[in-house]
């Protein structure tokens, strides 16, 4: 369906942060998206309108980390990550179901997974995890005493 252009795009269920967490899910563009269209795939991050929203801090700024799961031993898996730009609309407050996403339009090249044999898809099924690191906090946010 994605190579016929059926479906352009796959989403994944919703899930939290922690258990009072940010709500958020992952868009993937299996065929790539708009400047990788057909040469990359796309992986975007949606925050979306959750329960705590109230109790968190907005706008959403800490690190996203994506990690494409090679399933082989060697365990060479595919890591990329960016910084949230705190003045765009998709780390803000959500005040709709869910928020503009915004990612990597070229995480993967194409040539990459549509090779036979390629550790990343197995039995037509592909793993990617979604890390939000909270450690790296940015130095705006950071107590100092004087």
């Amino acid at each position: 369906d994605v190579q016929s252009g059926r479906q352009t795009s796959i989403y994944s269920p919703p899930f939290y942060s922690s258990p009072t967490g940010y709500k958020m899910r992952a868009r993937l563009y299996l065929n790539g998206d708009d400047i990788a269209r057909r040469t990359h795939m796309s992986l975007f991050f949606l925050l979306m309108r959750g329960p705590y929203d109230a109790i968190l801090k907005f706008p959403f700024n800490y690190k996203i980390i994506f990690c494409l799961y090679d399933q082989t031993p060697q365990e060479r898996h595919i890591i990329d990550s960016f910084r949230p730009d705190t003045k765009s609309n998709s780390f803000q407050r959500p005040r709709s179901e869910m928020n503009i996403a915004s990612g990597i339009p070229k995480f993967v090249p194409l040539t990459m997974i549509q090779q036979e044999g390629n550790p990343y898809v197995r039995e037509d099924t592909m793993f990617i995890k979604v890390i939000i690191n909270f450690l790296d906090i940015p130095k705006s946010l950071l107590p100092y005493a004087l």
